[in-house]
């Protein structure tokens, strides 16, 4: 299961000069184990490629029919102002124990309300 995306979310967030969404690619690891890279660029800092991946597990856990995703751990790598992250997460149809967990329901209506791109 991988899926890649190239939107450019300026528009959105104010013009030139805004971080640039350059990509999700999706892995399913497990049953309800799934891995995200995600790539950003353009002035983009650590919480803006955190939310991206945090976006694309919420939309992947609707797609699949689950309800919720709980992060499990997120890796992030920066070199001259590219920023990737390698995310793990869980998706489950009931909220998971935890306390790091996503309504994906509600997380994607507030990716799109900031102007970022899920799955």
């Amino acid at each position: 299961m991988a899926g890649c995306a190239e939107v450019d979310a300026s528009a959105g967030r104010g013009g030139a000069g805004a971080p640039k969404h350059d990509g999700v690619e999706t892995r399913l690891l497990d049953g309800d184990l799934v891995n995200f890279h995600v790539a950003m660029s353009g002035g983009a800092k650590a919480e803006d490629v955190i939310a991206y991946a945090e976006c694309a597990a919420a939309q992947y856990a609707l797609i699949r029919g689950f309800g919720f995703a709980r992060h499990v751990r997120t890796q992030l790598d920066e070199s001259a102002g590219n920023w990737r992250a390698d995310a793990v997460y869980t998706i489950s149809p009931a909220l998971p124990e935890g306390l790091r967990t996503i309504d994906a329901e509600v997380t994607v209506q507030n990716c799109g309300l900031n102007g970022i791109p899920t799955v």
